[in-house]
């Protein structure tokens, strides 16, 4: 058997095992998740709630906005507190304040440190003691910790309305003025926060644990690092030590045997005929940068409310524009745009791979482009209308918000958007049917490259596993199925692929040695990432097991960055091998960008908050806003752009580039991430994650600290970096505009190139 059929094999039996585990701890998480009682009641026999009034206070949550303002176990917005972690504080404190009414007549506040800790001493048992009885599917709590509810409830109600005494909290949360207006649904909603509190501080039963794990970080109430935490966060980093080890070995026995190849006098790129279906794609990279620069948009203005919560510049944007509107469409824009690039980039490429333009396929890629403009327009207006409550609570999760960060739009555009990438699938496995049957060196990377089609095509299907009223530690399961397995998964395998198939196109790699690169990679890169999803749900109501696979197996997605500059390094020396390379130099240099951003931003600042004991005090901080720009944009943003430069070249083929719109747009995206990222990301994080050890995680989230003086001070920092920035996408969208509004000079291509003009 040689090294490609070894290695597909192995491929294979990775991918059965990994996801076989994966299926078996999603059973597990189901049998394990914290219990949502059919009523929670008082001792004395008062129904507080029902399950049913939990699951429309959820609805309530979800309705405008859920993630997007705020969070919950960590996950979602950074602006707003976490609703878990607030309520928690502020439930303690109540039942402290009455019980040092009732023995010693005054405020808990006002006593000394000795009778606060003695009092603090005996409440924490009251609050960590699983009273949940199974069989009547109840949790049965005290009357002293209803009457905390109805205090805690009382101060959500004044939040989430218009009232004046809470104007300054919607202020600083960028809540917009009575942004729940039905008194009902404000108390529902709380009783969802008392529950999704509850299960933080509860131990699950046998254990001294709660079922998130003790998180979030609260001494007050008993909630601190866990010994699960701290032994599985040692042993992680040993297995990444090894695994870098064994990587780097192997690199050092098998790299540089080959001869490296001498490369054609001319683009052989030139020689592929642009069919109908290919010069179609061009308006796909119209939509990119449009999008794009519409999310950069959305993004200063999301950033801006953390300054002016409630306005713009003065003016009440919030009253037509809100914070969670802005939220949610500049997240879902950056997945939409980057998505967008590389759907184009296969659809140009599988023709081009082929030789091949099957019947109608013109048609299927208008039909496709026009499918997308109407889910981009679709969801975000039903995500308007259930901000602004113009849908009600029946209709949301089909048309409007569901509130779940990344998978907000609602499941009538979910199912088209999953219809969508079928019919991708489709295209793309029709145009690509030839070079599979085919058994050359290329036949490998066709195969891989449409098995990472079919993986993007059908695991999108994950988003549609959970229901209206599942239960929060499944759809949070479910939900990064999407924004881990989805995005960072497969998404990445087309890319390697796609980068492999342009390097041997342009005859400077062999194909089977690309074939086996890419294989290679896509092990080591699944070995990780596959199962490396868990180290997301650490405290989303998961078990033990749970940290234990997720930090042991999380790990090994930091082992293939080891190797990043051999990477950058072969990278520059394929831009550099002939004069005619200088044609690709841009989505070169966006290659080169992308080695770069993957040691920081999903090397570094990855593995920054990837171990459970880090990950306990910054979850939810910016620490993890900072992982998330520079792995989003600086690694799969600038992939796409540079895969779309790659595409925009042959279908411009003599045309002379505008140098200077790409070298200043390029440097000013790749500078502007940095400044964003170093001048405030980064210290706020940190300053954050200060707070979270030293009192809590409520308080790193609280309006108390979140609108301290330096604060303000880090945000506005941030300007000069978006600035920057944006100036860089203007360029870069600027430069894509020219190719066709005012095309300039052309060079003249060697005799026999065919005629690729779109």
């Amino acid at each position: 058997m040689d090294t490609t059929k070894r290695l597909w094999w192995g491929l294979s039996a990775l991918l059965i095992v990994t996801f076989a585990v994966m299926l078996w701890m999603g059973r597990e998480i189901h049998q394990k998740a914290p219990p949502l009682p059919s009523k929670i009641v008082t001792e004395s026999g008062q129904v507080v709630f029902t399950k049913e009034e939990l699951e429309t206070g959820r609805q309530v949550w979800q309705s405008f906005g859920g993630q997007q303002i705020g969070s919950i176990w960590g996950h979602g917005a950074l602006l707003a507190p976490d609703w878990s972690a607030e309520w928690l504080h502020r439930e303690a404190l109540a039942m402290l304040d009455a019980r040092a009414q009732a023995q010693y007549g005054r405020a808990y506040d006002a006593l000394p440190a000795d009778d606060q800790a003695r009092l603090e001493t005996q409440l924490r048992p009251a609050l960590r003691a699983n009273t949940y009885d199974a069989l009547g599917d109840v949790i049965v709590i005290s009357d002293e910790r209803a009457r905390a509810i109805e205090v805690v409830s009382a101060h959500y109600d004044s939040v989430f309305s218009d009232d004046p005494a809470s104007a300054h909290l919607r202020e600083t949360y960028a809540l917009r003025e009575n942004p729940i207006p039905d008194a009902e649904h404000r108390r529902l909603m709380s009783g969802f926060f008392f529950w999704a509190s509850w299960a933080t501080v509860t131990e699950r039963p046998d254990s001294d644990i709660s079922y998130t794990h003790n998180f979030p970080h609260d001494p007050l109430v008993g909630n601190t690092p866990t010994s699960t935490s701290l032994m599985w966060s040692l042993f992680s980093i040993l297995l990444m030590i090894a695994g870098i080890a064994l990587l780097v070995w192997h690199y050092a026995v098998n790299h540089g045997k080959e001869t490296p190849l001498v490369p054609p006098k001319t683009d052989p790129s030139l020689s592929i005929a642009v069919t109908p279906s290919m010069r179609a794609v061009a308006k796909y990279f119209w939509l990119v940068v449009a999008l794009f620069l519409v999310q950069i948009l959305l993004g200063a203005t999301t950033a801006h409310y953390q300054v002016e919560g409630q306005a713009a510049y003065g003016f009440a944007l919030a009253e037509y524009l809100p914070y969670t509107l802005t939220r949610t469409w500049h997240t879902q824009l950056a997945i939409l745009w980057i998505a967008t690039a590389w759907l184009g980039t296969g659809l140009y490429l599988a023709p081009a791979i082929s030789g091949h333009e099957p019947k109608f396929q013109r048609f299927g890629v208008n039909f496709l482009f026009i499918s997308l403009i109407l889910i981009v327009v679709g969801s975000f207006a039903g995500q308007w209308m259930a901000v602004m409550n113009k849908l009600g609570l029946d209709k949301n999760f089909w048309f409007g918000h569901q509130g779940w960060e990344y998978t907000d739009i609602g499941r009538f555009w979910q199912i088209y958007l999953f219809i969508g990438l079928l019919l991708w699938l489709t295209l793309m496995g029709r145009a690509l049917w030839p070079a599979l049957k085919r058994r050359d060196e290329m036949s490998s990377i066709a195969g891989l490259l449409f098995l990472s089609v079919v993986a993007i095509g059908l695991l999108y299907a994950a988003g549609l596993m959970w229901r209206e009223h599942s239960h929060i530690s499944i759809i949070t399961y479910w939900r990064f199925w999407i924004v881990h397995l989805w995005v960072e998964g497969f998404f990445e395998v087309f890319a390697v692929a796609v980068i492999s198939f342009i390097f041997v196109k342009l005859g400077l790699v062999r194909g089977r040695t690309a074939t086996n690169s890419v294989l290679f990679a896509t092990i080591i890169f699944m070995a990780g990432g596959v199962l490396g999803l868990f180290h997301h749900l650490y405290f989303a109501g998961t078990t033990t097991a749970v940290i234990a696979v997720g930090a042991s197996i999380s790990a090994l997605e930091v082992v293939p960055l080891a190797l990043i500059g051999w990477e950058a390094y072969e990278t520059w020396q394929n831009g550099r091998a002939t004069k005619w390379m200088e044609r690709y130099k841009w989505p070169i240099m966006c290659f080169l960008a992308v080695s770069f951003w993957n040691l920081i931003g999903a090397g570094l600042l990855g593995f920054l908050i990837n171990t459970p004991i880090a990950l306990y005090f910054m979850q939810g901080t910016n620490l993890t806003a900072a992982h998330g720009h520079t792995a989003l944009f600086g690694v799969y943003g600038m992939l796409g752009i540079g895969l779309m430069l790659y595409c925009l070249r042959g279908l411009k083929p003599d045309l002379v580039w505008r140098e200077g719109l790409l070298r200043s747009g390029f440097w000013a995206l790749n500078i502007g991430l940095a400044l964003m990222t170093v001048l405030t990301l980064l210290p706020l994080g940190v300053l954050q994650l200060e707070a979270s050890i030293n009192d809590g995680y409520w308080f790193a989230r609280s309006a108390e600290f979140m609108g301290r003086p330096i604060i303000d001070v880090l945000v506005w920092m941030r300007t000069p970096g978006d600035v920057v920035f944006a100036c860089g996408a203007l360029l870069i969208g600027l430069f894509v505009a020219s190719l066709w509004l005012s095309p300039g000079r052309r060079e003249k291509l060697p005799a026999g190139t065919v005629a690729n003009e779109a």
